[in-house]
């Protein structure tokens, strides 16, 4: 310990430090951190910027801290936990066994898929098999699904509420322009993904081709966006990062009652990076929905940027980034917006689809509460879910 700060060694090579008021605020016993809603009680305010432990001790339970005040405070920190989180020198984890798997056309060799009843058996093991798989993938079929719109609406809710939007809730349409959009039209439509034109997209789309009569056509278009963003990044690093920094503004104008557009207005990049993982984290790619583009001033990067798309569109109409399947009553995909692209083919005939949009924030809380269920090494304490608990 020094005036500022604590330095843990964990062997003869490997030291992280943690700063004195960092430890202060993230003591977690129940007088700073309420054990059950698992929120900070300690008044990060009052702590003092230049505070100094009494002592420091290493114990079997974790590093042991004294404070000063008129009771001296004890605070123990698990070594897991402290490992986990070293931000001065982190420390190397083992790889996750939920690493994304990229993928192109030869995805369609083996898809990931699961069956409705695993779906929606009450134990729930069905359940994190499908959301393990959308996230692994970007995408997931259900098959056996009854072709009503009850069926699916009920699977969806499986993962969380449905996210209502100006569409309706539980979307169930023809090609009758009933909404002013082209996904109500018999058009084909490019690789692209939904509301680019809300501050916060979608997460989880799920579609159910409830009957097509009387014609052909309709196929089903479905390409890794992360798959194309990294072939992007290793070819031509200098447009992915144009795509990275440059916002879009997108609209959805098509409905006289209403007229979407991102907030900030000046909309957001094609490409984001998870700061948590290193990569990729979400593509926000419409090129139907785009605006004006007016938020490029430097230099020639205007025409770099339309340069970049090029770029992109190629590689995301590449044969071997483009994953078609012809879905059939009984079959549900569920895919991820914020990674996984999607369109559709051509088609005539009466074609009759429905699906939902499930907020991807609700996804992921759903995910993480089955983690915990079915993976032991997530901990568990006496109250619940772990003080120490890697999310918190």
């Amino acid at each position: 310990m020094d005036n500022t700060q604590v330095t843990v060694s964990w062997d003869a090579h490997t030291s992280t430090r943690f700063h004195h008021i960092w430890l202060r605020d993230h003591c977690r016993c129940p007088s700073c951190f309420h054990p059950i809603t698992k929120q900070r009680l300690v008044n990060t305010f009052e702590i003092a910027l230049d505070i100094e432990p009494l002592q420091v001790a290493s114990t079997d339970e974790g590093l042991s801290v004294t404070w000063p005040g008129k009771e001296p405070h004890i605070s123990i920190y698990p070594w897991s936990w402290l490992q986990l989180n070293s931000y001065y020198f982190p420390i190397p984890h083992e790889q996750s066994s939920h690493e994304k798997v990229l993928w192109g056309s030869n995805i369609r060799q083996a898809p990931p898929a699961v069956t409705y009843e695993e779906a929606m058996d009450p134990d729930d093991k069905g359940l994190y098999k499908w959301l393990s798989k959308i996230d692994q993938y970007g995408f997931c079929f259900v098959n056996g699904v009854p072709p009503t719109p009850e069926a699916t609406e009920e699977l969806s809710t499986r993962i969380g509420f449905i996210r209502e939007t100006q569409y309706g809730k539980l979307w169930d349409f023809t090609s009758d322009l009933a909404k002013g959009d082209t996904a109500y039209t018999t058009m084909a439509l490019g690789a692209h993904t939904d509301n680019t034109y809300f501050t916060d997209p979608c997460g989880i789309q799920l579609f159910h081709l409830l009957s097509h009569t009387e014609g052909t056509g309709g196929a089903t278009l479905l390409v890794d966006g992360f798959y194309v963003a990294d072939i992007l990044g290793d070819t031509r690093p200098e447009l992915y990062s144009l795509l990275c920094r440059t916002p879009v503004r997108a609209h959805a104008a098509g409905e006289p009652g209403a007229l979407y557009v991102p907030s900030p207005s000046s909309g957001y990049p094609i490409l984001s990076h998870d700061y948590g993982t290193g990569g990729i984290g979400q593509v926000r790619w419409n090129n139907d929905d785009r605006s004006v583009l007016m938020d490029i001033i430097i230099g020639d990067e205007m025409v770099d940027w339309y340069d970049a798309i090029r770029v992109w569109h190629k590689l995301l109409t590449s044969p071997d980034s483009e994953y078609w399947v012809q879905l059939s009553p009984g079959t549900v995909v569920a895919v991820n917006n914020h990674r996984v692209l999607h369109g559709r083919s051509a088609f005539d005939g009466k074609r009759r689809m429905c699906g939902a949009y499930i907020g991807i924030d609700e996804y992921r809380s759903k995910l993480t509460v089955l983690r915990e269920k079915f993976e032991t090494a997530l901990p568990q304490g006496s109250q619940g879910r772990s003080i120490w608990h890697p999310y918190l």
